[in-house]
């Protein structure tokens, strides 16, 4: 019979005591500002917040007549796409080259994490200053192979840009969960399957990506959610929505409305249904694609 060991405190008051400043946390950073953009998204208000009018629905049909805004819809799903299949990929890559590294395994961890500590809109210059025409490194490399490069006038560079900073700011997140899944996996079943013949491949497919599978739905979810919302500082530091709307993802869309363009309510609608976004591609995540994950 197994005992299940269970804290008990003499309080009734102190657990909550000791939850309070996480839920405090919670709601004022969390609950409130969404409840603040709920309320703002059925309201019509200029610029400084001296009249307010309700308006009802008006502002999100007037958000879905809105061809631009429509528009960058599609460009959110394309880029937030890219970022999640890329970082992933990449991380896995390095994730399992890092854990075959014996000599100076910790300095090529180190090096490989360094790129998290770079704020996203310090990465967003870093790769602007790169991708500069014609000085930059990487735009100079590419006009000696006879590639063109402007991502100020052409909005496939421009995608490219942004998509390139993004991943290189996340894959760092990425390849520690993947490192640390990769050494949870007992070496045992490795050797075993090597002992029957199985080649490398087979063995990391068959065996490897499997035991896998939680890391990569966590970081699935987590990536989702980086794209969406945590791109901003990339978007405004590298090419500010251009050129034209090329690059204008949602989150973009809605800080230029609203700090830009001074249309409050038009923004916290905007808002809402980023958030009506990101929570539903979440529950489907955990409905359909959970389903394939073996815990």
């Amino acid at each position: 019979m197994s005992m299940e060991k269970r804290v008990l405190f003499q309080s009734k008051w102190l657990p909550w005591v000791l939850v309070a400043p996480q839920l405090a946390i919670v709601l004022i950073f969390f609950f409130w500002p969404a409840g603040q953009a709920l309320y703002q998204s059925v309201l019509q208000e200029d610029a400084f917040g001296t009249s307010r009018q309700f308006v009802g629905m008006e502002n999100f049909e007037r958000l879905f007549k809105d061809e631009t805004y429509l528009e960058s819809f599609w460009t959110t799903a394309v880029f937030s796409l890219l970022v999640s299949v890329i970082c992933m990929a990449v991380s896995l890559l390095l994730a399992v080259m890092a854990d075959r590294v014996v000599k100076g395994s910790g300095l090529y961890k180190t090096l490989l994490v360094w790129p998290y500590a770079v704020a996203s809109a310090v990465a967003g210059v870093l790769w602007l200053f790169m991708f500069a025409s014609p000085f930059g490194m990487v735009a100079f490399a590419l006009q000696q192979i006879g590639i063109p490069w402007n991502h100020l006038l052409v909005g496939g560079h421009a995608m490219t840009l942004i998509v390139v900073a993004a991943v290189w700011n996340h894959v760092p997140y990425n390849f520690l969960f993947f490192l640390a899944g990769l050494q949870s996996i007992p070496k045992s079943l490795i050797e075993a399957a090597a002992i029957d013949g199985a080649s490398p491949f087979r063995r990391f497919w068959s065996i490897v990506f499997p035991l896998l599978s939680p890391t990569t739905f966590f970081l699935l979810v987590i990536n989702v959610i980086y794209a969406f919302f945590s791109t901003f500082a990339i978007v405004d530091a590298t090419t500010h929505g251009g050129p034209g709307k090329e690059t204008a993802i949602l989150v973009y869309k809605l800080y230029y409305d609203g700090f830009k363009a001074l249309d409050m309510g038009g923004s916290a609608a905007q808002s809402v249904v980023l958030m009506i976004i990101v929570i539903a591609l979440t529950v489907i995540q955990f409905r359909f694609i959970e389903k394939k994950v073996q815990y």
